[in-house]
C-alpha cells in the first residue's frame, strides 16, 4: 500500500471516529455528490477569462486570478461580491442579469471546454457499484450542464442536479450540499463530496459529508485542508484510481 492509499485510510478512519461509528468498516457510502466546474470539466480558466472580461466591460481591471477564490459562488453572489468592492454598492436585479449574461455569452464563445481526465472512469465506477450521483453546482452556465447526458449518458438525471437555480444559499453555505442528500435520500454520513474549490469545500465539510478536495486548479493542497477536506488528491484521476479503496475500505 503507497503512501496516498495509507493518508485514504486514515482520512477514513479520523471521519469515522467523528461520527461515532464503530469502526471504518461501518462506513457505507451510497451516494456521490460532485461538483461540475474544475472537477467534472476542465473549465475554470475559462470561467476566470470570461469574468475578467466583463468587469473590463466596465471599466475595472482585476487579476484573472483572483475569480479562482469565487468558485462555487451562484453567479448573483459573485455580481454581487464584485460590485460591493468596486462599487462599494449591491447590484440590481437587472444589473446580475445583465452582467452575468454577459460573462456567460464570453464563456460560451470560448472553444468546448473538454472533460477533466479521469472523470469518466470515476463515474462509470459509481454507477456500476450502484452509488447514487448527484450534481451540485453554483453554475447557470447551461452550455455545460446541458452537455452532461452527452459526455456522462445516464449519469445525472434531471431530478438529481442542485444548481443555482435550487438553493437560496449558495456555496460556502452547506444548503446545496444538504438539498442533494435529500435528493439522493441518504443523511451526512452516508455521502462523498467532490469539490476543487475552497468555498465548494466549506460546504461540503459543513454539511457533514466526507469531503474530497481536488488540487486540480492553481488553489494549494492548505487551501482546500484549511477548508475541512477530509483528505486532498492531486487529480481528478487520482480520485478515480482510489475509489474503491474509498468504497471498500481495504485494498482486499
Amino acid at each position: 500500500m503507497n503512501q496516498q492509499q495509507n493518508k485514504i485510510l486514515e482520512s477514513l478512519q479520523k471521519y469515522s471516529q467523528r461520527h461515532e461509528l464503530l469502526s471504518v468498516e461501518d462506513l457505507h457510502f451510497k451516494a456521490a455528490l460532485i461538483d461540475m466546474d474544475g472537477t467534472l470539466y476542465d473549465s475554470m480558466g475559462y470561467h476566470t477569462l470570461a469574468w475578467h472580461r466583463m468587469l473590463l466591460d466596465i471599466g475595472i481591471d482585476t487579476d484573472r486570478n483572483r475569480f479562482y477564490h469565487f468558485e462555487g459562488m451562484t453567479g448573483k453572489a459573485t455580481v454581487n461580491l464584485l460590485f460591493r468592492e468596486y462599487l462599494h454598492r449591491d447590484a440590481t436585479d437587472e444589473e446580475v442579469a445583465e452582467h452575468y449574461q454577459r460573462k456567460a455569452a464570453y464563456f460560451n464563445a470560448m472553444p468546448e471546454v473538454p472533460p477533466m481526465p479521469g472523470a469518466k472512469q470515476l463515474l462509470d465506477t459509481l454507477v456500476a457499484r450502484g452509488i447514487k450521483c448527484v450534481l451540485v453546482t453554483g453554475s447557470g452556465q447551461r452550455s455545460l450542464i446541458d452537455r452532461l447526458q452527452r459526455d456522462f449518458p445516464g449519469v445525472f438525471s434531471p431530478d438529481m442536479m442542485i444548481t443555482s437555480a435550487d438553493v437560496e444559499h449558495g456555496k460556502p453555505n452547506p444548503e446545496p450540499y444538504l438539498k442533494a442528500m435529500q435528493r439522493a435520500g441518504v443523511r451526512p454520513e452516508e455521502a462523498l463530496v467532490v469539490e476543487n474549490a475552497p468555498l465548494g469545500v466549506r460546504s461540503g465539510a459543513t454539511s457533514g459529508a466526507f469531503t474530497i478536495g481536488l488540487t486540480t486548479g492553481p488553489m494549494p493542497e492548505e487551501a482546500l485542508a484549511c477548508e475541512g477536506a477530509n483528505i486532498v488528491l492531486p487529480s481528478m484521476q487520482s480520485l478515480a484510481d482510489n475509489i474503491e479503496l474509498i468504497l471498500d475500505k481495504s485494498l482486499e
